[in-house]
């Protein structure tokens, strides 16, 4: 029976596309038949990091209820199918977000695992995709205003009755601030899948429309998605431990600003 995750951020550019383009990959690789799907209609660029662009029949068709949503599926690496949505404007205006619910339906056969790329921000394009799922995961950088925004997505996501998964750190940098996992938990509310450490050879293997993990396999990035791919796939990661142990820093501080010492 398909599992179905959201990949929803509170604020835009935190990474949660990207997320989304390697876990994809990663778990069909571990064997799970997974499908990513692009909901992000508006601001779609899942199409351009996998390698997909200038597609016939996209989500917009099928959201517009002028295609099926089996036309508008297409080969990914590593065996991932890929739902994309189009990068046209009047493709977005054409489409109708409450038709998701119908996609979904057709498709939960079919796979194992399904990632849904959800718009960032509160909207109504937005709240749809986090009541879909079975669990919803936040992708979160380490600065206040994401950390804020997330913290406002799962209060949202708790109103219109989803299930938040859990949270992936994205763009964690070591050198002025380490992270205590535990702190972060508390923080958030919520258990943290995975630290994603910064790393150039995201850019560059987005630029040239590739995951990480399959351009850059041996890089620190690559290694973080391997290990919360194989947690989600449920199998033993073989890749060693990234988190450190993380002295008080940017999280205490942080539970101080927002709380008024109150912890």
């Amino acid at each position: 029976m398909v599992y179905v995750y959201t990949i929803a951020s509170g604020k835009g550019g935190t990474g949660k596309t990207t997320v989304t383009a390697n876990l994809g990959p990663m778990l069909a690789k571990y064997g799970k038949k997974t499908c990513i799907l692009d909901a992000d209609v508006g601001m779609a660029n899942l199409g351009l990091i996998l390698g997909l662009e200038n597609l016939p029949v996209t989500l917009h068709e099928v959201l517009g209820g002028k295609a099926s949503v089996r036309d508008a599926i297409y080969d990914g690496p590593l065996g991932v199918k890929v739902v994309p949505s189009g990068l046209s404007l009047q493709g977005f205006q054409n489409s109708d977000p409450d038709r998701l619910r119908d996609v979904m339906s057709e498709l939960v056969g079919d796979f194992d695992v399904m990632l849904i790329d959800a718009p960032a921000g509160i909207s109504r394009d937005g709240i749809i995709p986090l009541t879909v799922a079975d669990g919803v995961v936040l992708v979160v950088n380490p600065e206040i205003s994401s950390i804020v925004d997330a913290l406002k997505t799962k209060i949202l996501t708790e109103t219109v009755g989803g299930h938040i998964e859990g949270a992936i750190l994205n763009r964690v940098t070591t050198n002025n601030d380490e992270f205590n996992r535990a702190q972060m938990e508390k923080l958030l509310g919520v258990r943290i899948l995975g630290i994603i450490p910064e790393d150039p050879n995201v850019r560059r293997a987005s630029a040239g429309r590739h995951p990480i993990v399959v351009k850059y396999p041996s890089s620190d990035a690559s290694r973080a998605f391997r290990r919360i791919s194989a947690g989600i796939a449920g199998i033993e990661s073989q890749d060693d431990e990234l988190d450190r142990p993380a002295r008080e820093g940017f999280v205490d501080r942080l539970a101080r600003t927002l709380f008024r010492g109150k912890r």
